[in-house]
Parts: structure tokens; sequence; C-alpha cells
């Protein structure tokens, strides 16, 4: 028998995953391309640092593309682009495409609320010449992060006269800026001590508000009472105004580029906000007129579970994707059913200094494109989807059709914790959908990294589902 020799090079070309570094799959052009798009994902980063004001900034950039309010007793033709604010703090945006919702519409889901340190509803005290304020931390965060980082102050005060006051602390040049103390190396052998999970109580989670009195020697709680006059004078609000307010404290930095190279981001709020903003300039961006009407969700409460009227738990995206079957003259329910979604929320990166806490042939890693994650969940995969082998063939087809950079992996190790997505929510309505997103290192940190060509990539992934012929 004649022995033939292999190449093993060009057979595993054909045979094995790709899994170079994304600078040596693509060219400079589409290097160039990348930075270009995530100099304005930083302003969106910067501009919207609250599920609010990413809604309003969201719909400033749609209305200069021409998108106008969704009408519901209005006739729309393929082409039309609308969009419906849902209270404020979640918004869906539409292009009615040539088969309008009849064969099923194509979603991309993101979140735009982020970990954060809410305000109690009584917040304000006084202790030891200190005005102060107790906080209800809000998502998955490791308190200790949160304590000596310079925070800002944003949210919605409505007063008693019912006039909204939109506040906005830290940001600007010259503003001041808040912090949670922690405790001096000297002073701290038991804390030292404690698990990392216990050495920061939620209760200890307590901003700096002020620390000089009203110059009065009669009357109580004097420290409290200037920093309330503050307020008053800037806001026109009392104290009881605090109690029907949002107000949330976020990190006061401003998006930057990392790394001597500028490759990646650093930033506040990457989770999901760096899906967010690809998928909402897939669809400022899509084709004139799609085949399928699609729809860009941008929505609130996901890091508390999703629940809450502006959470995808809430019917608000089944009411609008019915209205839209409604009016094209078919069953909202088999819309759904005939429905696409990408969810676009983000994964794990490896990192290399905590390698314990992946599996490495099973993980996303910077610079390799975006994610595709067949089932996110906790353990026995809990709390997940899990796509189907179909639709996960389809989404791969696209992508490999459209040269775009794509990997997969899951949230860490099995056993050692997880995380979920709306990804469920939407399949609970019989939609077909599988979580795509761009790789994060530091997730739910104050300050988060990711890298620019990811990004792109995500960017171009949900155009291409968008812009897609059958």
């Amino acid at each position: 028998m004649e022995n033939k020799t292999i190449d093993a090079e060009a057979l595993a070309k054909e045979l094995m995953l790709d899994k170079k570094n994304g600078f040596f799959r693509v060219d400079d052009e589409e290097i160039a391309r990348a930075d270009a798009f995530c100099e304005d994902y930083k302003k969106f980063l910067d501009n919207g640092k609250t599920e609010r004001e990413a809604t309003s900034e969201a719909i400033r950039l749609a209305e200069e593309k021409g998108f106008v309010p969704y009408d519901a007793a209005a006739s729309y033709k393929p082409g039309d682009k609308v969009y419906v604010n849902n209270r404020g703090k979640s918004v869906m945006l539409a292009v009615i495409g040539e088969k309008g919702s009849r064969e099923g519409v194509r979603i991309a889901a993101a979140h735009i609320d982020c970990p954060r340190i809410d305000l109690k509803p009584i917040p304000l005290y006084e202790t030891t010449d200190f005005a102060m304020l107790k906080t209800h931390y809000y998502g998955g965060i490791k308190k200790y992060q949160w304590t000596a980082t310079p925070l800002a102050m944003h949210g919605r005060i409505i007063r008693r006269d019912g006039e909204k006051i939109d506040v906005c602390i830290g940001e600007e040049p010259g503003d001041p800026q808040f912090c949670i103390t922690d405790l001096l190396p000297h002073l701290s052998q038991e804390q030292a001590s404690k698990t990392l999970g216990k050495a920061i109580e939620g209760e200890d989670l307590n901003i700096l508000f002020g620390s000089r009195p009203v110059r009065s020697e009669k009357g109580d709680n004097l420290f409290k009472l200037n920093v309330m006059k503050l307020l008053n004078e800037k806001y026109g609000i009392v104290e009881q105004d605090l109690i029907t307010a949002e107000i949330e404290f976020v990190p006061a930095h401003k998006a930057v580029d990392v790394g001597l190279d500028r490759s990646m981001i650093g930033a506040y709020g990457h989770d999901d906000r760096v899906c967010a903003y690809p998928a909402l300039q897939a669809v400022l961006n899509c084709c004139e007129i799609p085949e399928q009407t699609v729809i860009t969700v941008l929505t609130d409460k996901e890091e508390t579970g999703s629940d809450g009227n502006t959470g995808l738990n809430s019917s608000y995206m089944r009411y609008f994707i019915h209205a839209l079957a409604k009016q094209d003259g078919v069953d909202g329910h088999d819309v759904l059913s005939k429905s696409t979604c990408l969810s676009a929320d983000v994964a794990a990166a490896y990192d290399p200094t905590y390698a314990s806490a992946y599996e490495a042939n099973n993980t996303c890693y910077l610079n390799k494109g975006v994610g595709v994650i067949k089932y996110t969940g906790s353990r026995g995969k809990g709390g997940t989807s899990d796509a189907s082998a179909e639709f996960m063939g389809q989404v791969r087809d696209l992508l490999e059709d459209a040269n775009i950079l794509w990997q997969t992996g899951e949230l860490g190790r099995v056993d050692l914790g997880g995380g979920g997505t709306v990804a469920q929510y939407i399949a609970n309505l019989n939609v077909d959908v599988v979580d795509v997103g761009v790789p994060v290192l530091s997730m739910h940190a104050p300050f988060e990294v990711v890298a620019k060509l990811d990004v792109y990539m995500a960017y171009r992934a949900f155009k291409a589902f968008f812009d897609q012929k059958k």
C-alpha cells in the first residue's frame, strides 16, 4: 500500500476552527473602520450613563435619521421608521419591511440599565458633622469596587408642583463629585480578615454628601439642612421630593482608550451598552427597505431580572408587535412564532489573570469577534433559552457569508456561576433567539474593558441580520 503524505496545514484550514486573533484576519481598513465607529460609541457612553439618558440619546439619534413616534392609528408603508418610548426608560425602534410583519419580524434586543448605586426612599441623614446618603445598590456588584471611587449624581425628581427636574452633578468640569469612603489600611485588620463579599456590607455603601453646616447657633441637623438648602436653591426641591425621585450614582469618569495601542475602551456601562449601541446603529443604518420589519429594543431592568413595566419580562414588546401585526391583517401570535431575535448581551472575556475561572477552550476572547452564545444560565443551564441547532446554523451562516469575525463560549466554568440575559423572555414568546454580544473584561465593575474590533463586529452582525434576504 502506498503511503500518502498529508498536508496537515491545508487539512486543518479546511476542517478546524480558526481561532487566530482578529487582527490577523482583517486588513488595516477594517481596523480603521472599527476605531472610527468606536469614537461615536464612546460619546454614547458618556451621554447615556443611566437608562433614562441612554433612551433620550437613542431617540435623539433616531430622530436625526428620520424616525418618528409610533401612532397605532396611523398606516405605515415599507421603509417607514418609527419608535416607541416606554416611560422614558426603554425604547423600541422599527423600520417597516417590504413584507411587513407577515413572515415574522427580526429583533435585536439589548439592555441599557447597568449596575449602580441607587438612593433609599429617605436617603439624607446627618452623623458626626457629615451629611450622608443611604443607598441601595442595583444589580450584581462587588461592593468593595465602589468605595473610594468618584461618583456622579444622575436622575429625575418630580416636584410637588408636578415639574420634572433632571439632575446631573459630577460630569462637567468644575462640578463637585461624591464618594463612598473606605477604611485606611492601618486600621483595617478586621476588615481584611473577612471575605470579599463581607468586607463591605450593603448598608455601608453610604455616600459622602457634605461637611459644612448652616451657619446658625440654633436648630438641629444643620449639616443636613445645608445640603438640602443647596439642592433647593439649584432645583427648587424639598426633602419630600427625594422620596418620589429616581436618583442614581454612577462612576464619574469618561470613556477612554485603553492600551498603548488604543485597541480597547475602558468605561462604565459596557454591560450592556456595548451591545445596545451597535444594535441601535444597525436599525438606524439598515437597508432602506428591509425584507421583514426590523426592530431594535433597548430595554431596562435586565440587571435585576427584567421585571417591571420597562423590563422585557413585561408585555410592552409583545404589544408593539401585535399592533404591527394588526395593521398587516395577521395574528400577533403567528408573527411572533415566525420571528427571530439576536439577544444582544455581553459575553465574559477570558482574563489570564483569573484563568481558573474559565474553561479556556469554551470562552470568548478580546479581539476575536462578536460572541455567539448558545446558552447562558447557571450550573445546569438554569435560566436560559438554549438556542436550537437550526437557528445556531442560520446565525453561523449569516456571519460567515458576511465575513464577520465571531466566536463562541460559555460564562465561565460549569458549576462556578453563570448569568442570564433577556433571551429567555423573548424565547418564551415562541421566538427563535440566541445571544450575540461583545466580550467584556471586568464585567459589572465601575470600569469595564472591551476591544474596539469586537464592538464593530457586533454592529456588522446586527446590520447583516437586519439586511439579510431569505
